[in-house]
């Protein structure tokens, strides 16, 4: 059974969302045999090479908030990714543009290390404070977890995967993606948002008792003909 996620690397809900997920297919019966992928959703394609201020400034400009309501909201998601066993430093983020660590998250893929390069991806900037458009940085963490270090510099020093990208992004608008996380299961079922995991773990039950009926039991009449008409003839 394969799942498709959508998400963003500076999305904390999307890193939310994502423990989530791995807590469900570990509750899950069948988790050993999901294949996933990840797919490239940009939050701000026009975002600059790193932007200015701090992440409450940023919020407070954006949603139109205060800055004290901006660090209240996130302390709430700070509270709330600890529980997921996340440590959001949003005091050290810097946020910037995320085209090209999507760029090497198709590389991964293609690599065979896609989740784990996700994965640190998300902790170098949530945790770490790393800039995740520098190409430097993006190398230096890459590799660590499992990326030619070399390969991917040739990669951000190209157009590689660029299209990927996008066409990644074109398939969000056909399904209709305007927010993330978002998990297709089995290209049946959808999880928009970071649900909980009992949630997600229902929807891979569902999926996949959809693509794997349960043959019929027969209760009685075992080997016998009688009552049972076959090939256009009926025993009597």
């Amino acid at each position: 059974m394969k799942v498709d996620i959508w998400s963003d690397v500076v999305c904390p809900w999307c890193y939310v969302g994502k423990k989530r997920f791995e807590a469900a297919t570990a509750e899950f019966a069948h988790g050993d045999e999901i294949e996933v992928e990840w797919h490239s959703f940009e939050l701000d394609p026009t975002s600059p090479h790193e932007h200015q201020g701090d992440m409450a400034q940023r919020l407070s400009r954006k949603y139109g908030m205060t800055i004290d309501q901006a660090v209240a909201a996130n302390d709430r998601l700070t509270r709330v990714g600890a529980e997921d066993g996340i440590d959001f430093r949003f005091d050290r983020a810097r946020s910037g543009n995320t085209f090209d660590a999507h760029r090497l998250i198709h590389l991964a893929r293609k690599r065979g290390v896609q989740d784990a390069v996700k994965e640190r991806l998300m902790l170098a900037y949530f945790t770490e404070g790393e800039l995740v458009s520098d190409h430097d940085a993006l190398v230096r963490v890459v590799a660590e977890a499992g990326l030619d270090a070399d390969e991917a510099r040739r990669v951000l020093e190209s157009d590689a995967f660029a299209a990927d990208v996008r066409a990644d992004e074109e398939a969000a608008q056909e399904i209709g993606i305007t927010g993330v996380p978002f998990f297709v299961v089995d290209q049946k079922f959808g999880i928009s948002g970071a649900q909980p995991v009992d949630v997600m773990v229902d929807v891979l039950e569902r999926a996949w008792a959809k693509s794997h009926p349960e043959p019929v039991q027969v209760l009685a009449g075992g080997d016998t003909a009688d009552g049972q008409c076959d090939d256009g003839s009926c025993a009597v």
